[in-house]
């Protein structure tokens, strides 16, 4: 079995670099792209994560594709068609570990099997008392309630927040702003539902009642995306897509925001998550609708530091940016995969990236690119295992044939292959697998 993927960076790329600023540096080794060749003619459309503790993989919507994609931890990715014209987007597992799509296109939410069949439907439309056709909610975003089985949705296109209880019953929460467009939504540890309004500029809260309370965010025009619990328990964090901030919201509704420092003033932030360590993680890319002047896109992970840092103010907190090895990629979603590595999708260049953050676990590998030596990949060897290099460049086939790829462990070791030939121009995979016992 693969133990794990890495893909030898640009030159332009630097491994080993100085702080960019006083609390910022900028590494991009670990920075692994994986390209998706959606089935059918579309294209730019990759959108959310989810995946299933204990589970070796993820599961990726790619909504004009009318597909989820299936994602292991090692690179392999299989597709599953979904209604066409259904345009799947928002993705989640309930406490019982079934697999939840939302069709925004065609106003449903389906729960899939094992095999990705859709096994139920639940229509959450609105039969409107004197309109001649139901009328789609867009079910954007969904959430799970604290309970583990209610299911709740952004109706993105009707202004609504949207809940589906475990009797199917459907119900539906006018947003007091009109035109407020209702992104994503979490569960808060309060009990409450927690939503991004990205046009209204606010953060609502919804109790399980369906009593909305609006909070307006103090940047104007902000444009809310993504929002997630705080690892302290008592707070939401959201992140501003415009606003280029990431934020903290008390279970009050008092908002406390940070300037995430951008390398360029046409950058702008997507998602937003934690990782188990506490620290934050988030996406900078240059915007594509002011795309001069060109530039890099990156992840960027805030040290926990964080949540004890003076309200808006960040001077404090080292900022690591790890630059992304393809341009005008509109970054998307982020999260810590069942790897504990960190994955995020790019909806422009359709790809699945990964930051690998644990090269000395048993199954992780971490590359450089020394202009000198070439592409350097570094793994926790087993005791008596032998292990294989190989590589690809285009994940369609592997080979076997670079010198010295085979290699054993003699001890419980770190294990270092040095491939020469790999190009500084020339985009390269790896994989390393454990071969049987001689």
């Amino acid at each position: 079995m693969p133990i794990q993927l890495a893909m030898n960076a640009p030159a332009s790329l630097v491994t080993r670099i100085a702080p960019l600023l006083l609390t910022s540096a900028c590494l991009s080794a670990h920075v692994v792209e994986l390209p998706f060749d959606w089935p059918g003619s579309e294209a730019s459309s990759t959108h959310e994560i989810a995946f299933r503790a204990g589970d070796d993989h993820l599961w990726v919507t790619g909504q004009n594709m009318h597909h989820v994609a299936r994602v292991r931890t090692n690179g392999e990715i299989a597709y599953f068609p979904m209604p066409d014209g259904s345009g799947p987007h928002g993705i989640l597992f309930d406490d019982a570990g079934q697999l939840w799509v939302s069709l925004e296109f065609t106003g449903e939410v389906v729960r899939l099997n094992e095999a990705a069949e859709i096994v139920e439907t639940v229509d959450v439309r609105l039969f409107a008392t004197g309109a001649s056709t139901p009328i789609n909610t867009a079910p954007h975003g969904i959430g799970l309630d604290a309970d583990g089985e209610t299911i709740w949705f952004t109706g993105k296109r009707t202004g609504t927040i949207g809940k589906i209880n475990p009797d199917r019953s459907v119900e539906h929460f006018e947003l007091p702003t009109v035109g407020s467009v209702p992104i994503y939504l979490h569960a808060g540890p309060d009990g409450n539902m927690w939503c991004t309004e990205l046009v209204g500029n606010a953060i609502a809260r919804i109790t399980p009642d369906g009593v909305v309370t609006e909070f307006p965010i103090p940047t104007h025009a902000s444009r809310p995306i993504a929002i997630t619990p705080g690892p302290d328990g008592a707070s939401m964090w959201f992140s501003e897509e415009a606003g280029r901030r990431v934020a903290r919201i008390d279970m009050e509704g008092r908002i406390t925001e940070f300037s995430i420092p951008v390398t360029q003033p046409n950058m702008i932030l997507a998602g937003m998550a934690f990782d188990s360590e506490g620290n934050l993680w988030t996406q900078g890319y240059v915007d594509s609708f002011d795309p001069v002047p060109e530039g890099s896109d990156y992840v960027i992970k805030a040290d926990s530091s964080i949540h004890q840092a003076e309200p808006g103010n960040l001077t404090s907190v080292p900022v690591t940016y790890f630059e992304v090895p393809s341009r005008g990629t509109v970054m998307h979603r982020i999260t810590q995969g069942p790897d504990g590595n960190i994955w995020f999708t790019e909806l422009a260049t359709d790809i699945i990236g990964t930051v690998i953050i644990t090269p000395e676990a048993p199954t992780g590998l971490a590359l450089v690119f020394d202009p000198e030596t070439g592409a350097i990949l570094t793994w926790s060897g087993k005791a008596g295992e032998s292990y294989q290099v190989e590589y690809s460049e285009s994940l369609s086939s592997w080979q076997a044939d670079l010198p010295n790829s085979r290699m054993r462990a003699d001890e419980d070791q770190l294990l270092e292959f040095v491939d020469p030939t790999a190009s500084s121009h020339t985009r390269r995979f790896y994989r390393v697998r454990s071969l049987p016992d001689d």
